[in-house]
């Protein structure tokens, strides 16, 4: 039997949330009449994220052995079940968040539809939690939210098997639910009257204030009695989780000539929290708002502390630099920094740990970008201020954030389309973002570079490849497309040592083999290295082949011969005379060659290490390697030779 809410405990994480917290339970019990699938929703800063984190405490077994079950409301904790899937959206695709639910139950699936067809055919139900929707996606501007709600979780929701629950943001929490059958969804708005609980909001004030749960001594904190009156203020004014914890740093970061019987200076919303902060400060709102806005326009974890005068200078159009150097008493606040190690082996400095500076809330954001007179303007000049950062315009020395973000910031300034003309951010900017900021582009915006680099992206993003395995990629690419200038540039200036260079690309469909070997010259001429291409009859330039392998009927595969090292095909080349290399030239070559399903690896006879692996973004129909290392390859799009460079030996598959 249940009593009141007044004979219990409140959840030590939440502080109360007690009819959300039953509806958790109910759900995650699979009582009867309750929903399969919950959409928890609310304003940003409402106490989503705090309160499905103090839910899955009660998730987890070993965890909520740390709880006082005891003394809470039954009603309120769900029975002892092995924990839920919980793949946090933050940061990632709609794609990678499917594919870490399918590896969380093992599925063999290797399709999206196959996912969703296994889940169904499931013969007991599987319990899959998502949070952080609302930060989902490597790049802020390509509303990865969305397509997470839309090709993800709205498939998850109308999968039987599948008991669901997401906390996504107020605007797409309803498209979700949309369409289930009734009964299916509940929505839980945690600012709507029957989920919201003001209480919580006094005893999160009361508890951050506390000494005890490391406030600073100060006399409105150590005073009891001063300090539950001062929360409950706070608390009563202002309105969400968030709001208390911005009045609650306010105070203690600059606690000097604060009274805490005046309540003027308590905010009730994020927007009064920056210019009551401000105001107390005897500073003008708009200097702390321009101080926040690079944070606010920031990427990923947030961007370097060297880079903040640079670019809230930019966003101002004025030196914020004195503002800086004395403004984190006005922004600290609302900021929250973070020391990072150095691990990026693609630029300077690669092993320095360096401090990356973020908004304390994506609410916080919301304010500062809202106040702006153009996102697109101040994202025009944060991305100008991040090019000027370029050491010598070499990617390769920019810092990571500008390397790997800019691309972002273009993208929301809406000139992404003028950046993508660079091989050397191609090959050093992490691929993840940049495929994310370029696929956001519609196609016919993007240039033949980008074209070539959106074909090429699939490749780069597979595995963590060092930057000359992408150059690599992206050079034979170019090559394919008929870029060579950009095949060059990756070759001659990035001064990277690539494990192989791409000596030509022939576009012919059809090619089920290939070989390689040699033309005898005559009169004394050199022989000629060339290729031969098995190809469909009828291809354009080929010349029918007998079973034997001599010229014969039309009935029979046809054959291309085309030059192993200079590009061309050989129309006139005698198929007869052709020499393929005995096996004991091809035993006594340096290098040997190994395929699977989908990729290719060169290694070194000597020691058995692999100098090149290639993967490609249509399978791999046929391959040949000439004893003096020239690979042949043919894909469903044409063949191509490489010259593989054994000094690549480090970069290993």
């Amino acid at each position: 039997m249940t009593g009141t809410t007044e004979d219990y405990a409140p959840h030590p994480h939440i502080g109360g949330r007690t009819a959300a917290l039953r509806a958790l339970a109910a759900w995650r019990a699979a009582a009867p009449g309750a929903p399969r699938v919950v959409v928890l929703t609310g304003d940003a800063g409402s106490g989503r994220s705090r309160l499905l984190t103090g839910f899955l405490m009660l998730c987890e077994p070993e965890y909520r052995k740390r709880l006082p079950l005891d003394a809470m409301d039954p009603s309120t904790v769900p029975p002892e079940l092995p924990p839920p899937a919980v793949p946090s959206a933050e940061g990632l695709t709609a794609a990678q968040v499917l594919w870490l639910i399918a590896d969380h139950f093992g599925l063999r699936a290797t399709g999206v539809e196959g996912v969703y067809a296994e889940l169904a055919a499931l013969e007991e139900p599987v319990t899959v939690v998502v949070p952080d929707v609302d930060r989902a996606g490597p790049v802020r501007a390509a509303d990865e939210p969305a397509r997470l709600v839309r090709e993800v979780l709205a498939p998850l929701a109308a999968t039987e098997t599948v008991r669901l629950m997401a906390e996504v943001p107020r605007p797409l929490a309803a498209e979700l639910a949309e369409g289930l059958p009734p009964g299916t969804a509940q929505i839980i708005d945690l600012d709507a009257p029957e989920w919201a609980d003001p209480d919580v909001l006094v005893r999160f004030a009361q508890a951050a204030l506390n000494p005890e749960f490391g406030a600073p001594e100060l006399p409105f904190t150590v005073d009891p009695a001063v300090r539950l009156a001062l929360g409950a203020a706070i608390g009563r004014r202002a309105g969400s989780p968030l709001v208390v914890q911005l009045a609650v740093n306010c105070i203690l970061m600059a606690p000097e000539g604060f009274d805490p019987a005046d309540e003027r200076f308590l905010p009730t919303s994020v927007g009064a929290a920056l210019d009551l902060h401000a105001r107390r400060l005897g500073t003008d709102s708009q200097t702390l708002r321009m101080l926040l806005a690079p944070l606010a326009l920031a990427e990923a974890e947030g961007i370097p502390v060297q880079l903040w005068a640079r670019l809230a200078s930019a966003v101002a159009e004025h030196d914020m630099s004195p503002a800086i150097a004395g403004g984190m008493l006005l922004a600290g606040p609302f900021v929250q920094p973070e020391e990072v190690p150095g691990s990026d082996a693609d630029s300077d400095g690669a092993d320095e740990g360096r401090t990356l500076l973020r908004l304390l809330h994506p609410a916080l954001a919301e304010e500062i970008r809202a106040g702006l007179p153009s996102v697109a303007a101040a994202q025009t000049q944060i991305a100008m201020s991040l090019l000027e950062a370029v050491p010598e315009q070499d990617w390769g020395k920019a810092d990571p954030y500008v390397r790997d973000h800019i691309a972002a910031h273009t993208l929301e300034a809406g000139l992404l389309p003028q950046l993508l003309t660079d091989p050397g951010l191609f090959v050093h900017a992490d691929p993840v973002p940049l495929r994310a900021a370029v696929e956001a582009v519609p196609l016919e915006q993007l240039g033949a570079p980008a074209r070539t680099y959106l074909r090429t992206a699939p490749l780069l993003t597979r595995t963590q490849v060092p930057a000359e395995l992408r150059a690599a990629f992206l050079e034979t690419a170019f090559v394919e497309d008929g870029l060579p200038e950009y095949a060059e540039a990756i070759r001659e200036r990035l001064g990277l040592e690539l494990p192989w260079q791409t000596l030509w690309s022939q576009p012919v469909a059809g090619v089920s083999a290939v070989t390689v070997g040699t033309l005898p010259g005559t009169e004394g001429a050199a022989a000629t290295p060339v290729a031969v291409l098995v190809v469909p009859p009828g291809t354009p330039g080929a010349r029918p082949v007998g079973a034997a392998g001599a010229e014969g009927g039309e009935s029979g595969p046809a054959a291309l011969v085309h030059g192993l090292v200079q590009p061309g095909l050989l129309d006139d080349a005698d198929l007869g005379r052709i020499v393929r290399p005995s096996e004991e030239e091809r035993a006594a070559a340096p290098l040997g060659l190994s395929r699977g399903g989908d990729y290719l690896r060169v290694w070194n006879r000597a020691d058995q290490e692999v100098v090149a692996a290639l993967i490609s973004d249509t399978p791999f129909t046929a391959a040949d390697l000439a004893p003096d290392g020239i690979l042949l390859v043919a894909t469903e799009r044409g063949a191509k030779a490489l010259r593989i460079r054994a000094a690549g030996a480090e970069i290993a598959s």
